[in-house]
């Protein structure tokens, strides 16, 4: 991509760069992006938890079950859904716990985020 000096608008994670006169030539990777859910939709992100069997040996994650405790990141603004006016009780940073299966699964960048109805949501993990 080639863009004129002073044009870039987003953030942006420059991978490699030369300058030849007053253009910049770079490749470049976005990294500014955000998931906004509509309506009762619940954006949720995994929370890795390191676990033991029974004889004291760490699990790798890829060898654990798909984890039930994730963290909210984004929240839908509620409103009428099939006939119903539904409020939302979750806010963004709490901690719940998601029916296992639940959910759609989307890969933003690097990041790996799930979301769910927030029907789909067991309960708030409270300390």
């Amino acid at each position: 991509m080639i863009f004129r000096k002073g044009v870039l608008k987003y953030k942006l994670a420059l991978d490699k760069a030369e300058c030849q006169n007053d253009l910049f030539i770079i490749n470049l990777e976005v990294i500014d992006m955000k998931l906004r859910p509509l309506a009762d939709r619940v954006v949720l992100k995994s929370v890795e938890i390191e676990e033991k069997s029974a004889g004291g040996i760490i699990l790798a994650a890829s060898a654990q079950e798909k984890p039930q405790t994730a963290e909210v990141v984004a929240v839908g603004p509620g409103g009428v859904v099939d006939g119903k006016e539904v409020k939302m009780y979750v806010k963004v940073g709490d901690k719940v716990i998601a029916g296992k299966y639940s959910g759609t699964e989307v890969k933003l960048g690097k990041e790996e985020y799930t979301i769910v109805r927030q029907s789909d949501i067991l309960a708030v993990v409270e300390k």
